[in-house]
């Protein structure tokens, strides 16, 4: 089974994928894909949707995850987050994936086995789990931790279909 984890974010969204056989998590790949700030919106999420369609296209995931929204301060930066986290549920809705959506706490529960984890935390237990991963910054190592949540959590959390 391979998981595509996603980490939306107007200015560069990460993804990551792992292979889940088991218990066994095996890394297949990561990415970033940044977006122009100096770019009109339409184009920036246009640039999102199309990035992960490659990466999809690319990859064959069965499936994918997302963390759940979650409330910014600036209701600016949430209005941002949310269109950003459309065009990538997008792009996985036009390529028939199903998108699991977990909270932030239940991601760092299942990499690091506390909820509170800090992301030194959980960037340290990705070089445990997925040993020899190149991992490409730190927007792609928060989409791993969302595959490999995922792959602990397994389908008894899949709401977002």
């Amino acid at each position: 089974m391979l998981i595509l984890g996603l980490d939306p974010s107007l200015s560069c969204t990460g993804w990551g994928i792992v292979r889940s056989e088991g218990s066994r998590l095996t890394h297949i790949a990561n990415g970033q894909i940044p977006t122009d700030a100096k770019a009109a919106l339409p184009e920036r999420l246009r640039a999102l949707q199309d990035g992960l369609a490659e990466v999809i296209r690319a990859y064959g995931p069965d499936r994918a995850a997302a963390e759940e929204i979650f409330l910014n301060k600036n209701p600016q930066s949430t209005i941002k987050l949310a269109q950003a986290r459309g065009a990538v549920l997008a792009a996985c809705g036009m390529a028939g994936l199903e998108v699991a959506e977990h909270a932030a706490r239940a991601v760092k529960k299942a990499v690091v086995g506390t909820g509170g984890a800090e992301k030194a935390q959980v960037q340290a237990m990705l070089k445990i789990l997925l040993p020899g991963a190149q991992i490409a910054g730190a927007d792609a190592a928060d989409a791993l931790a969302v595959a490999i949540a995922d792959a602990h959590l397994g389908q008894s959390s899949r709401r977002g279909r």
